[in-house]
């Protein structure tokens, strides 16, 4: 079942190219939770088999990041605090996740929405409270570009390179699970990689909430 999923999704995004590209990253970068690695990796993969080209598959996905990222934004900057603390948890942005984003950003800036761009659920949460913060927008879009761009390259490295080179994915299980473990290496590494960055922002968080705990007894 889960290879003829793939099998359909691989052929819907053949068949949207690069418009597809653009919409489904964008709705990533904004509140519809549409996950870029579903995304970026079969587009490259097509892009393997002359369907598609590699820089224009990044392109689009990079295009779509930053207008699903600076919709967020400027939505988030005109509509103001108490709309986005009011209506934010029936899209799943409660207000503690948004003042921990806050507090992100005032922390680390420029830098943090770089980071925040290369972090799966995070990057989509990360423009609003620049929005809030009325964090300067060309600062705000040069990191979401570079950040989402970078992200871009390394899915569509992985589409292209990893899977790209094992066309016979698409026809059986066996072949599916054949790729998984022949380059079960790549997949470990990238795990470690984003495993650290969560870290990284879960250690941020429990130090805010370390804080925040202080200031309430005192």
């Amino acid at each position: 079942m889960l290879h003829d999923l793939l099998r359909i999704w691989f052929h819907w995004v053949e068949a949207w190219g690069y418009v597809g590209v653009f919409i489904l990253m964008a709705m990533e970068s904004s509140i519809i939770p549409v996950p870029s690695e579903l995304v970026i990796p079969p587009a490259a993969f097509w892009a393997a088999q002359g369907q598609m080209s590699f820089s224009g598959v990044i392109l689009a996905g990079t295009a779509g990041s930053y207008f699903g990222s600076i919709l967020n934004y400027w939505l988030s900057l005109w509509l103001g605090r108490p709309i986005v603390e009011r209506y934010g948890k029936y899209v799943f942005l409660p207000k503690e996740k948004v003042e921990l984003a806050e507090q992100w950003l005032k922390e680390f800036g420029t830098l943090g929405v770089f980071i925040a761009r290369l972090l799966p659920v995070v990057r989509h949460l990360i423009s609003i409270p620049a929005g809030l913060l009325r964090m300067p927008v060309s600062p705000f879009s040069l990191a979401t570009i570079v950040g989402a761009g970078l992200w871009c390259t390394i899915l569509a490295w992985f589409g292209q390179e990893i899977i790209g080179a094992h066309p016979e994915v698409l026809h059986t299980p066996e072949a599916m699970m054949g790729l998984i473990k022949s380059e079960m290496h790549w997949i470990v590494f990238a795990v470690v990689g984003l495993a650290f960055l969560y870290g990284w922002v879960i250690a941020f968080k429990k130090r805010k909430m370390a804080q925040t705990s202080l200031h309430s007894t005192r």
